[in-house]
């Protein structure tokens, strides 16, 4: 005969009904503990949902901020741009102004050099800072003479531009030149001013060494001289631009005379 299989004793007094009880004790707390979770999460879930409203909230007020912070900087930029403009149409009109005057003047008068230097200190006596609105007076009468003054001497240019500008924005190169004479070889750059000082031969200087980098970027290959002009020289300006080596133009009776640097010219 086989082995004869016993049933697991049970402890005594354990029936079904205590059984069913405790299984059925278990159940509860299971639901229970699965309600606990199920809040837990609703609870996170609307704690989450609370932050990311929150920070959405932020930001778009930040965003708001920000946009307003825009609107009145471009504000500013455009009362700015409209101070400029009011600005600049009111130094143009003193320009005109005073232009208008000088040509009365001129109608009215036969000027030599002489003349024209006299008339320099009289106006700047009533116009105090008018001599940069005079000085393109002076180029205007300097300027075309120069290029038959320069072949007398030697330099053979072909032409002569008045107030020719550089405004490099890639290079951030930027001058003027009150005449600028040119050849193939060869360009002369004129500084006038109405009354010449040391201070405007070393300006000058510096340009000259930027029209030397803003040709070499361009693959220009060109000797550049100096030259400086002016209705009123002081000695000592004059033998300072002369000894660098810059050629002098200044009032000589009816006419203008160029002097030459004591040495070589300086080039550029």
């Amino acid at each position: 005969m086989g082995d004869v299989q016993t049933l697991p004793d049970y402890p005594k007094g354990l029936t079904f009904e205590h059984v069913w009880a405790a299984l059925m004790e278990d159940r509860e707390q299971i639901k229970a503990s699965r309600i606990e979770f199920d809040r837990r999460m609703e609870e996170t879930n609307r704690q989450m949902k609370e932050a990311d409203d929150r920070r959405m909230k932020e930001t778009d007020q930040r965003m708001k901020e920000a946009d307003q912070r825009m609107k009145e900087a471009n504000q500013r930029m455009k009362e700015i741009d409209q101070l400029r403009k009011e600005a600049d149409d009111q130094r143009m009109k003193e320009t005109d102004q005073r232009m208008k005057e000088i040509d009365q003047i001129l109608e009215k008068t036969a000027l030599s050099w002489e003349d024209t230097k006299q008339m320099v200190n009289q106006i700047g006596k009533r116009l105090g800072d008018f001599t940069n609105g005079f000085g393109d007076v002076i180029e205007a009468i300097i300027t075309p003479g120069l290029i038959d003054k320069f072949y007398d001497m030697g330099l053979d240019f072909q032409t002569a531009s008045p107030n020719f500008k550089v405004r490099d924005h890639k290079n951030k190169i930027y001058f003027e030149i009150d005449a600028l004479l040119q050849n193939g070889d060869t360009a002369m750059l004129v500084e006038i001013k109405t009354n010449l000082s040391i201070r405007h031969i070393n300006g000058h200087i510096s340009r000259l060494d930027k029209m030397r980098a803003y040709a070499d970027l361009r693959n220009d290959k060109r000797v550049f001289l100096g030259a400086v002009a002016g209705i009123v020289v002081p000695v000592e300006v004059k033998q300072y631009a002369l000894e660098y080596g810059f050629y002098v133009i200044e009032p000589s009776g009816e006419n203008f005379n160029i002097t030459s640097p004591y040495n070589k010219p300086k080039e550029w």
